[in-house]
């Protein structure tokens, strides 16, 4: 596929149509591709992710107090959320990378899919000013913000796994990549998580390897709680 046709799917994801080509190509070109690259619009962009996100959160939780607001808009604009919402994008596709990132896959990396996506909202904020670019950024964010539970912990699953074993003094897990699935630009990743006492091994996919250990912490952990609630309702017997 052409690029006119990468970069026509890749708005029409994003729900937006760039007037100006030349920001877009801009908000597309990593710094190892040229001078004239997208660490200024990332900047902007950064900005404007964080505060379109902090009023998502603002509306949604009328109750929960800053630290708590705080806490679950870290959770929402850090990198590994950026970067998957970067792939259900196909983002990478369009990117423009030099040769040596090209070589390693520097398309699929986190790091670069995050910054790319908050380039994007740099642009389209310099085009249609922070109202339009708002609503790209709600448009992705919104069904993430509708998802929360404002009474969990709000720590990430490999968090809250390594804390509650640390709480009963267990080994911590390890985490082992099984599988990578799919072609280069649309992979999915497979990792085992394995704990050695208790016995347990759970799995998860994702698309992004960080994100494939999340969701294998997540089960593992409400593996470790069935089983908690079990022996109590076994003592209540």
């Amino acid at each position: 596929m052409n690029n006119a046709l990468l970069t026509q799917r890749l708005q029409q994801a994003l729900g937006y149509t760039f007037i100006r080509a030349d920001l877009l190509t801009q908000a597309l070109t990593h710094r190892s591709y040229g001078a004239v690259n997208n660490e200024r619009l990332e900047f902007l962009g950064d900005s404007v992710l964080n505060c379109s996100v902090a009023r998502a959160l603002y509306d949604a939780f009328p109750d929960l107090p800053e630290g708590s607001l705080s806490r679950l808009r870290a959770n929402l604009v850090r990198q590994e959320t950026l970067a998957e919402i970067a792939a259900t994008l196909r983002l990478g596709e369009s990117l423009r990378l030099g040769e040596g990132e090209l070589k390693s896959g520097g398309f699929r990396r986190p790091s670069i899919l995050a910054d790319a996506l908050e380039s994007l909202f740099g642009a389209i904020f310099l085009e249609a000013g922070f109202d339009g670019a708002q609503r790209v950024v709600r448009g992705l964010f919104d069904p993430l913000v509708a998802q929360i539970d404002p009474t969990a912990s709000g720590k990430d699953p490999k968090t809250e796994l390594q804390e509650l074993l640390q709480s009963r003094r267990l080994p911590l897990p390890d985490y082992q990549l099984v599988d990578t699935e799919g072609e280069a630009h649309d992979q999915s990743f497979i990792v085992e998580c394995v704990l050695i006492r208790p016995v347990l091994s759970t799995r998860g996919v994702g698309k992004s390897r960080r994100a494939a250990e999340q969701e294998a912490a997540r089960q593992a952990c409400a593996a470790l709680r069935n089983e908690q609630a079990a022996k109590k309702s076994e003592l209540r017997k």
